[in-house]
């Protein structure tokens, strides 16, 4: 038996991994190491930029998809998971780790992804990651919502001036972050008719 706290919660407050029998508490400990392992390997997708300190990763995209498949505390916790095994493990972007990366340049991007993964799941437990425009649009907020956090911090961490910082560290990622979100924006619709597919 498991409770139907998890997995009949009405249909608007449920995310992807509700939808999965099980609500023990070893469940959602599997589900946050989980998120943080996704969070890993996107950091391993990682191109330097010749002009900029912050490279093109996969960790932003996995922090959305984290969020709005676990849920708010979940997601979050994934992250604070993620950003706790960097100070000790080379998980961080180019394998890098520690807390000089914290507080260099690309720190505020790693500060912002359990705010992120909260929001995000946030949102999909109201059924923003359910259609596909809307989840699009919920992905792009996430992927905004980062570098509104990332490029103060990489302007006073590095002493650039706001147009270098706003430049090098959001202008260069606009393509990117289009990508995502129209990937996240697709993906999870998908996901959610697979699941409704299996419920019936």
């Amino acid at each position: 038996m498991y409770s139907s706290a998890v997995t009949n919660r009405p249909y608007p407050f449920r995310v992807l991994v509700d939808a999965i029998p099980g609500a023990r508490w070893w469940r959602d400990a599997v589900l946050v190491v989980g998120g943080a392992l996704l969070t890993v390997i996107g950091a391993q997708v990682s191109i330097p930029l010749p002009n900029s300190p912050v490279p093109i990763t996969g960790q932003t995209l996995a922090v959305v998809i984290a969020g709005a498949s676990l849920g708010a505390w979940r997601g979050a916790s994934s992250q604070l998971l993620y950003l706790l095994m960097g100070l000790f493990l080379p998980v961080y972007s180019g394998g890098s780790h520690g807390w000089q990366v914290i507080f260099g340049a690309t720190g505020g991007f790693l500060v912002a992804f359990p705010i992120v993964a909260g929001i995000m799941g946030f949102m999909a437990e109201r059924g923003a990651d359910r259609k596909p425009l809307l989840a699009i649009i919920t992905f792009a907020v996430g992927q905004l919502v980062i570098f509104g956090i990332g490029v103060p911090w990489l302007k006073f961490a590095t002493g650039m001036e706001w147009q270098d910082a706003i430049e090098k560290g959001f202008l260069v990622f606009i393509p990117g972050g289009i990508i995502k979100a129209l990937l996240g924006g697709v993906a999870t619709p998908l996901a959610w008719k697979l699941v409704r597919k299996f419920e019936r």
